[in-house]
C-alpha cells in the first residue's frame, strides 16, 4: 500500500550529527545575542497581515486563518525530490517533541517542554536557551508537551505545564514576566501555543480529565495582568448553564487545549473546546453540556460570546473540538461568504458561516458508526446502543477521535481541506459507580481502548472538497500517524508519519513526490520559510528539529 514505508528509520545520534557537520546547543548555555531583526520588532499589523511575508512563519498557524499555507513556491514537484537535510538540532529531551517553531527575520523560535530555544534559522546554530522549572507532581494526562509559542513586539509567549503565562525577551531570552493562570493542583495545565491578538495575548487551558472547569483567558501583552476570562462551562445565571444537570457544571471539563484562529476583518475569535467530564459517563451531568465539544467566536477586546456551533452533545466517548478552526472566503452555494472548516474528532467534516455559526454543511471524512448523519442544523442523530456500558460496546471512532490536535491545512490554489484522518474502532466502557470529583484526580467515569482488536484502523491523508464534503483522494500512512499537514504555493502537501518520515504529496492528486527517515515520530506540522534567500522546510521529529533545503 503506498505511503506505508518499511525501509529502517536513520537514528541521528550526537556523535552522527557532528559527523554531518551539523549545530546543537549541547550544553543549554546562552549564547551570544543574535543580530538585529532586519524588518524590525513582529507587530500586530505584520502578523495580520502574515500571508505577505511568505519567508516567515510568524504564529502557531502561519496566519490568523490558520490555513497552514505558504506561499513559497520554490520546492515543486519538479524538483522536491532534491530535498536535503541541512541541518538538525538535537532538544535533548525524552519528552514528546510536538512543538511548531517560529521563524522571524531569520531567527528560529521554540519550544522542548517548558523551555524555549532560539536558533539560527539557516544554520541550525544556537543563540540562547530558556530554561523553565518545572515542578514535580503535576496533573498531566498526556505526558509533558509544548506545542509553541506566540511572538508579537519582541516578546515571546510561552504557556507552562503548570499553567503559567510567562514572557520573554525575544533578543536575550531573559524573563520579563511571569502570571498564573490557573492553580495545578486543581489540575490545570497548559501546552499550547498562545495566540497573540491586538494587545493581548490568548489562551486557554487542559486538565478536563482532572475535572478542571475549561475557560479562554486574555493577559495585557506588556505586563501580564488578565483582562478577561470566558468559562466554557457556564455557571449559574450564564447561557447555557441549563445543560448541566445540578452542580455538574462546577467540574464540567470543557478544556481549550489547543490554539484558535482569528478573524481581523469581524474581529472575532475562534476557538476549539475539549469534551466535557466525567469522559464515558454522562449520567451524572444530563443535558447538552454546553460549550463542550464546540467551536465558540468570541470578541477579543471583551471576552463577550457571539455564538456557537456544538458539534457532539452530551458527548460520552471524548470527542474534543479542540481541532484548529480554518477561516476561508470563498464561494459556497453561489455565493461567496464567510467560512469556517472543521474536520472533527467525531468523524464529520463540518461547514459553517464564520459570521453567524449558521450551519452549512456536515459530511463524514472517516469511518463512523454513532451517528445517521446530522439533521438541517448540523444536530447529530445519534443512533441507540452506542453509549459507554459496563460490559462495553465497539464504536467508530475511538476516543482517540478520527482526527485529533495536529493541524489540518487549506490550500487556496485548489480550494481543497487537507487532514490527517483515523479509521478505526475503540472499546467504550462506562463505570457502574458513583463517581464524585476529588481536587486534582483524574475523573473520567469508565474507561476507553484506544484500538479494538478486531479492526487495525488506518490513517491516510484525506482531500476534502468543502463546498460538497467530498473526498477527493487519500493517501494512506502508518497507522495512528499524528502529524499536521502544510500545503505550499509550489502545489506539495507536506507531511509526517509515527514511523518516522516526512512526506511531500501533489495537492492536487495525492500522488507522492518524495519521503525521506528522519529517525523518529513526526508528530507536529512541517512549516516554511526563506532566509539569507535559501527556502527550507522544517518539523520536529523524534527529539529533534530538522530542516530541509534544495541541493
Amino acid at each position: 500500500m503506498r505511503g506505508l514505508w518499511r525501509a529502517s528509520a536513520i537514528a541521528f545520534t550526537i556523535a552522527g550529527v557532528m559527523a554531518l557537520g551539523l549545530t546543537a546547543d549541547w550544553d543549554g548555555s546562552v549564547r551570544a545575542p543574535m543580530r538585529s531583526q532586519p524588518s524590525g520588532p513582529v507587530t500586530f499589523e505584520r502578523i495580520r497581515n502574515a500571508e505577505g511575508e511568505p519567508g516567515n512563519w510568524l504564529t502557531y498557524s502561519g496566519q490568523y486563518s490558520g490555513q497552514r499555507f505558504s506561499r513559497l513556491a520554490s520546492i515543486t514537484a519538479a524538483n522536491v525530490r532534491r530535498l536535503r537535510i541541512k541541518w538538525i538540532y538535537q532538544l535533548r529531551t525524552i519528552d514528546t517533541v510536538e512543538t511548531t517553531p517560529l521563524v522571524a527575520d531569520g531567527v528560529m523560535y521554540l519550544t522542548r517542554a517548558n523551555d524555549v530555544i532560539a536558533l539560527d534559522a539557516a544554520t541550525g546554530r544556537p543563540y540562547w536557551t530558556y530554561s523553565y522549572p518545572v515542578p514535580s507532581g503535576l496533573a498531566l494526562c498526556c505526558g509533558r508537551q509544548n506545542r509553541g509559542l506566540a511572538l508579537m513586539d519582541g516578546r515571546l509567549f510561552i504557556a507552562t505545564l503548570d499553567a503559567r503565562l510567562v514572557a520573554l525577551d525575544a533578543s536575550s531570552g531573559a524573563l520579563l514576566w511571569s502570571t498564573a493562570i490557573a492553580d495545578p493542583a486543581d489540575g490545570y495545565s497548559s501546552t499550547a501555543a498562545p495566540l497573540v491578538v491586538k494587545d493581548k495575548v490568548i489562551t486557554g487551558i487542559a486538565g478536563g480529565e482532572f475535572g478542571a472547569r475549561g475557560f479562554i483567558d486574555a493577559y495585557d501583552a506588556s505586563n501580564g495582568t488578565r483582562l478577561w476570562r470566558f468559562q466554557t462551562v457556564p455557571g449559574p445565571g450564564e447561557a447555557g448553564h441549563e445543560t448541566w444537570a445540578g452542580d455538574s457544571w462546577r467540574s464540567g471539563g470543557a478544556p481549550t487545549w489547543t490554539i484558535g484562529s482569528y478573524d481581523p476583518s469581524l474581529n472575532l475569535l475562534y476557538w476549539g473546546v475539549g469534551n466535557p467530564g466525567p469522559d464515558w459517563n454522562g449520567i451524572q451531568r444530563a443535558g447538552d453540556n454546553l460549550y463542550s465539544d464546540s467551536v465558540v467566536a468570541i470578541d477579543p477586546d471583551t471576552g463577550a460570546l457571539r455564538w456557537h456551533f456544538q458539534f457532539t452533545p452530551h458527548d460520552e466517548h471524548d470527542w474534543d473540538a479542540t481541532q484548529v478552526p480554518v477561516l476561508v472566503d470563498a464561494p459556497f452555494n453561489g455565493r461567496l461568504r464567510k467560512l469556517l472548516f472543521t474536520a472533527n474528532r467525531n468523524g464529520f467534516f463540518y461547514v459553517l458561516d464564520r459570521q453567524t455559526g449558521e450551519f452549512l454543511l456536515g459530511r463524514e471524512f472517516a469511518l463512523q458508526t454513532w451517528a445517521d448523519g446530522l439533521d438541517n442544523r448540523g444536530r447529530p442523530i445519534v443512533k441507540p446502543g452506542t453509549a459507554p456500558t459496563v460490559g462495553g460496546v465497539v464504536v467508530a471512532p475511538p476516543s482517540n477521535g478520527a482526527t485529533n490536535w495536529w493541524p489540518p491545512a487549506y490550500s487556496p490554489d485548489t480550494g481543497w481541506f487537507y487532514v490527517m484522518a483515523y479509521d478505526g474502532r475503540g472499546t467504550f466502557y462506562s463505570s457502574d459507580t458513583e463517581y464524585s470529583y476529588a481536587r486534582g484526580a483524574m475523573y473520567l467515569g469508565g474507561a476507553a481502548s484506544d484500538e479494538d482488536p478486531s479492526n487495525a484502523g488506518l490513517s491516510a491523508v484525506r482531500a476534502i472538497e468543502p463546498s460538497t464534503g467530498r473526498r477527493m483522494w487519500e493517501f494512506p500512512v502508518a497507522s495512528k500517524s499524528a502529524s499536521g499537514l502544510l500545503a505550499t504555493g509550489g502545489g506539495l502537501l507536506f507531511g509526517g508519519s509515527i514511523d518516522g518520515y516526512v512526506f511531500a504529496l501533489d495537492a492536487s492528486t495525492g500522488a507522492e513526490r518524495w519521503h525521506m527517515s528522519v529517525g523518529g515520530a513526526v508528530m507536529a506540522p512541517p512549516i516554511a520559510y526563506a532566509t539569507r534567500d535559501v527556502g527550507y522546510l522544517a518539523v520536529a521529529a523524534g527529539d529533534a528539529i530538522v530542516a530541509f533545503t534544495l541541493d
